[in-house]
């Protein structure tokens, strides 16, 4: 008897697992053969929530740009599941990657949000998205660990307003192309000015937000949190294990073969001052508890109230074992005791 839930998605009719399949692997470290053996696998175990994007493979490179969202599609359709999966993806916030959309700079403007659409449904080879998430904000903003050193004020007039990006997405929905919105990598204030632009134009409300959270980067309890339990939009929290820092891997500088840190690097935002010993912290609370360290992780973030659903990355059967094991290890009291007393003496090295 598996402990995977089903919980609602936002205040929409649709209900979630309480697991995510996160595919950004997919078309890299991951080719569509091994793909197809890891989505089978979900859903054979009840996972029938698959999370992607406009800009996966990661690391992004315009040579596997749209890769997982292709994969995923060929995946729906040779198994003709397209109706019975839920599909989220993301159209590409404010960057210099010219190379997504036929020689543009990415923003979130009526005329590259259409592009974005309509090429995600087009890869995915379906007429409808069920979630579709802005994965970066269009205004210029801290993001992706650059927090570190605190908030940063930038120039944003030249931003396109949240009302813009609100009204185009809304045109999706009432086409049918799109279900339901949701954000990612938001703040408070950003989640909080969409839900007043829909209340103040009587447009779809977002449902959900997507931010990094984990025993290293619990930065969404001081706002996002209350939003998801307030407003009903709720958290999709991604790196759950930290991008595999949380299992102790990369302790002492150690770099598995084969492990992403091996592969690409890109390991910064869980290198910070303090995140070392942290780590090994939640690494030996695991062993006392009796559990393995990425068992604890997922559960801290599976079990949290404002969770909607866990999203997670796996590149073999091992990581896959112990993603399954996660939902079944009970979670108490005394452990998030524990938790909390790491955590208050070093909060959030990795935000």
């Amino acid at each position: 008897m598996t402990g995977l839930e089903r919980r609602p998605l936002g205040r929409t009719d649709i209900t979630v697992p309480s697991l995510c399949l996160g595919t950004m692997m997919y078309g890299d470290q991951m080719d569509e053969a091994g793909a197809f053996h890891q989505m089978d696998r979900c859903y054979e175990f009840g996972i029938d929530f698959f999370d992607t994007a406009e800009l996966y493979t990661i690391p992004p490179k315009a040579e596997t740009q749209g890769d997982s969202e292709r994969i995923v599609g060929n995946w729906m359709k040779e198994r003709s599941v397209r109706d019975k999966v839920i599909i989220a993806t993301k159209v590409a916030g404010r960057s210099p990657m010219s190379w997504i959309r036929n020689g543009e700079n990415t923003r979130v403007s009526p005329t590259q949000i259409r592009k974005a659409v309509e090429g995600s449904l087009e890869r995915l080879q379906t007429d409808y998205i069920d979630l579709y998430q802005i994965h970066w904000p269009d205004r210029r903003l801290s993001v992706f660990g650059g927090e570190i050193d605190g908030f940063k004020v930038f120039d944003n007039s030249d931003a396109v307003p949240i009302e813009e990006q609100l009204s185009t997405l809304a045109d999706f929905v009432k086409e049918g192309k799109i279900r339901h919105l949701g954000l990612s990598n938001e703040t408070p204030w950003g989640t909080l000015e969409f839900l007043k632009a829909a209340d103040k134009l009587s447009l779809p409300r977002v449902v959900t937000v997507q931010n990094a959270y984990n025993l290293t980067n619990r930065v969404a309890e001081y706002g996002l949190a209350e939003v998801a339990m307030e407003e009903g939009v709720g958290l999709l929290p991604y790196s759950p294990i930290g991008q595999g820092a949380l299992t102790g891997k990369y302790l002492g500088g150690a770099k598995p073969a084969g492990s992403r840190g091996e592969m690409f690097g890109r390991l910064g935002r869980y290198q910070t001052p303090g995140a070392e010993d942290v780590i090994k912290q939640y690494v030996d609370l695991a062993a006392e508890v009796g559990t393995d360290p990425a068992i604890l992780a997922m559960q801290f973030v599976t079990t949290r109230p404002w969770v909607t659903s866990n999203i997670f990355g796996a590149s073999n059967d091992d990581q896959l074992d112990k993603i399954f094991a996660s939902v079944d290890f009970k979670w108490t009291d005394e452990i998030m005791a524990k938790v909390n007393a790491i955590h208050a003496a070093c909060p959030n090295p990795c935000p």
